[in-house]
């Protein structure tokens, strides 16, 4: 649980808003299902329910959402290209006059674009939960 998060346990309470929204729309954390309401961010877990405010509605200001709640998001993504089109673009500077250069830049570009993605995303989501 993070800072901004409220926990409410639902043997206090059977909680839950009639005009709630279920959604696939963020990260579930091990819950079983996730609804939204407005700007309302609720997540059920088996014994309880955890509810937070986003900044922004993704299902109304996507983008916003992503800048304003979720940069870990882009700034993953951001690094995976960054990173993959880069080792890509060397790999094949290296070995552009062998038969699977192409091939073999591609796979390392994929390669690297997957482990700087993570990082980039895993270091934001640390920062944010510092």
């Amino acid at each position: 649980m993070t800072w901004d998060q409220i926990e409410v346990p639902k043997e206090i309470r059977p909680f839950m808003l009639g005009d709630a929204e279920e959604t696939p729309l963020g990260q579930k954390n091990g819950a079983k299902r996730q609804y939204r309401y407005g700007n309302l961010h609720i997540l059920e877990y088996h014994d309880k329910y955890l509810v937070h405010m986003d900044k922004a509605d993704p299902r109304k200001d996507p983008l916003g959402h992503l800048i304003l709640d979720a940069p870990e998001f882009l700034v993953g993504a951001a690094s995976a290209f960054v990173g993959g089109r880069k080792m890509a673009s060397e790999v094949y500077k290296l070995q552009k006059n062998l038969p699977f250069a192409k091939g073999t830049s591609l796979l390392v570009g994929f390669l690297a674009s997957m482990a700087t993605g993570y990082l980039g995303y895993s270091f934001v989501k640390k920062l944010k939960n510092f």
